[in-house]
């Protein structure tokens, strides 16, 4: 396994972290025997990253996740877990009852970054409030750093202006071979300021595994659902660079997953991808997307074919036919 530091903060953290929102209804695994499996395997295989949020399955995610953790017999500063908090709850009133109740169902003592899951665009809270209010659970010993996930740079430069004593030490934004957007900005901005980047959904839901083709794509049953990113039209426009990684893979003795995930660990220092895992084979595979590279003309071939997708979002609104209802 492959190490790498926290921000700015010295603690060594596993260049490969482990998302934990398939421990949740949204992606089915929510028997405690299975999420522990996953844990120890990665455990086993030096990941020492975790992340979660109060959002999946409102504490489910959580739970699994910190009673896995304090059960596979691993030491309580040797893992790094970070959560999130929805932009509903960054008022003065509920970051505190909150933050209390996620560290109670963790059962780790405190949390390692708590980062706001995203702005509170409905409620209009001050962004000097919760920043204040956020910076007094680390403080206090609940929280030991902070991070922002889906937070364009306005608003994080208004954060930690409103930061007295600390500072952001982490992003987590979407950033996968066809979800490139964040590296205009905000990714410059991450290595800049020494920030680490949780990238989350690095396999696209799934569609860069290398599972799904064109003509067997996901039943739309679970989060997937009304994905455009699995339209038919979107998804033939993705099916080359799917075929592009298992190519490259080929080369090396890895999969489509691990070439992926390697690419993203390329393409900047400060990149650490969190994707979930639902078995001990899926955690093996993950883990062996770092301790390697591939070379640059590989990299470089893989990043222009990804350049050349365009996936349209408003693909079913536009594909809408006026008249169909009655």
């Amino acid at each position: 396994m492959e190490y790498t530091e926290l921000g700015k903060t010295g603690v060594k953290i596993s260049r490969i972290g482990l998302g934990a929102w398939q421990f949740s209804e949204a992606w089915g695994l929510t028997e405690y025997r299975k999420a522990k499996e996953v844990m120890g395997e990665a455990v086993n295989a030096g990941i020492n990253f975790f992340d979660t949020a109060m959002f999946y399955g409102w504490g489910r995610s959580e739970d699994l996740l910190g009673r896995a953790l304090r059960e596979v017999g691993v030491k309580r500063d040797e893992v790094i877990v970070s959560t999130k908090i929805p932009g509903e709850f960054l008022n003065p009133f509920d970051i505190y009852r909150s933050v209390e109740k996620s560290v109670e169902i963790l059962g780790l003592g405190y949390v390692d970054v708590l980062l706001a899951h995203w702005p509170p665009c409905w409620h209009h809270y001050p962004v000097s409030v919760f920043a204040r209010g956020l910076e007094k659970l680390v403080d206090a010993g609940l929280v030991r750093y902070l991070g922002l996930s889906n937070f364009h740079p306005e608003l994080v430069e208004s954060f930690r202006s409103g930061l007295s004593s600390h500072d952001v030490e982490v992003f987590q934004l979407q950033y996968s071979l066809v979800e490139r957007w964040c590296e205009f900005e905000l990714i410059p901005y991450a290595e800049a300021c020494r920030i680490t980047v949780q990238a989350w959904s690095p396999l696209a839901k799934g569609a860069l595994s290398g599972k799904y083709a064109p003509d067997n794509l996901p039943k739309f049953q679970d989060v997937r659902s009304g994905e455009p990113l699995f339209h038919p039209e979107n998804f033939r426009k993705v099916w080359p660079l799917v075929e592009k990684l298992r190519e490259v893979g080929e080369r090396y003795g890895k999969r489509p997953v691990q070439v992926a995930l390697n690419w993203l660990v390329m393409s900047s220092p400060v990149i650490v991808p969190i994707p979930g895992a639902k078995s001990r084979e899926q955690v093996r595979e993950i883990a062996g997307s770092v301790g390697w590279r591939m070379n640059f003309a590989d990299w470089r071939a893989i990043d222009e074919l990804s350049r050349s997708i365009n996936i349209q979002h408003s693909i079913f609104y536009t594909q809408y036919k006026p008249g169909l209802t009655r």
